[in-house]
């Protein structure tokens, strides 16, 4: 008999990181829908920001410290994603699985280990499992923080450089802007936001581990699809930058509200990762039949 009662005891951990894993997805947003960038680095970039925090925390230094070079470690991750690309002329997929596959072996270096715990008892973190609420309020003051920041900076000038350098490349470069240095600094603040979301992670679950990132693509994906399919059905077109990116942290939380009732379920645990393929698979082609059966509607009442 299934436990109604324990789903809805799971429900505020699911949302709490839902949160955090939101932080990452805003990241994700910024390459893959504003840069039009296929970035890889992610899934390597999230266990650097969490090795980075939980190593300068068992180092004494304070937990804010540790969130910001989380986030720096993770822009450099970027920089190196965006140096490949640019610079050298390697494809941008190509470029984010070099520096994923070479952030492992500096992820390993930065534990010394395949992983390290920390402790909120021995030290003052940021977020905690043990305080789900805590953890809740917490978060969310960081998205509205960051969504803020965000929507400030991307209505700046050289924002708008680098949005308009993922929708016409060719006629910004006519415009006379770099678009190098755009894709660099976007992959740099893409990555720094994955790495504090890493440090917030591993504070969160209490240890940081070489392949917590992981799959870290596909829940960014999941959740950039299933908040612009919500936001699509609830708005339509009509929302503006920010409430497009808090949309992106909804679709997070769903996502794990959903791996949560499957777990709920008494589905096989190691079957998780083909199940999020087939979540993202199903919102990806969402849009697409939608906007195919509109089309389909409309020739029909042509003829």
């Amino acid at each position: 008999m299934l436990d109604i009662m324990a789903l809805f005891r799971a429900m505020p951990g699911a949302c709490a990181q839902g949160l955090v894993w939101g932080i990452m997805a805003l990241g994700v947003y910024i390459t893959y829908k504003l840069l039009d960038f296929a970035d890889l680095t992610v899934d390597s970039t999230l266990a650097t920001g969490g090795a980075v925090a939980v190593m300068m925390i068992l180092a004494g230094v304070p937990t804010p410290a540790a969130l910001i070079g989380a986030a720096a470690a993770g822009g450099a991750a970027g920089f190196i994603t965006g140096f490949l690309h640019t610079v050298l002329g390697i494809p941008d997929i190509l470029s984010g699985i070099l520096t994923q596959i070479a952030f492992y072996s500096v992820n390993l270096n930065i534990l010394g280990a395949s992983n390290k715990s920390v402790s909120v008892d021995m030290y003052h973190l940021v977020i905690s499992l043990r305080y789900v609420t805590q953890a809740i309020v917490v978060t969310i003051i960081f998205i509205l923080v960051l969504t803020a920041a965000l929507y400030w900076f991307f209505g700046t000038e050289y924002g708008f450089t680098i949005r308009s350098t993922g929708c016409n490349p060719h006629m910004s470069r006519a415009q006379g802007v770099n678009t190098n240095k755009s894709k660099v600094a976007a992959l740099v603040i893409s990555n720094a936001i994955v790495g504090l979301s890493g440090g917030l992670l591993a504070q969160y679950q209490g240890y940081a581990d070489v392949g917590m990132g992981r799959g870290a693509i596909v829940i960014g994906l999941a959740s950039v699809i299933i908040g612009q399919v919500l936001r699509q059905s609830i708005l339509g077109q009509k929302a503006n930058f920010a409430v497009k990116m808090l949309f992106v942290v909804v679709g997070a939380v769903i996502y794990y509200l959903v791996i949560t009732f499957v777990l709920w379920l008494g589905l096989p645990s190691e079957n998780m990762k083909m199940f999020s393929a087939i979540v993202v698979a199903v919102f990806l082609a969402v849009p697409y039949l939608r906007a195919k059966a509109k089309s389909s509607f409309r020739k029909g009442g042509s003829r």
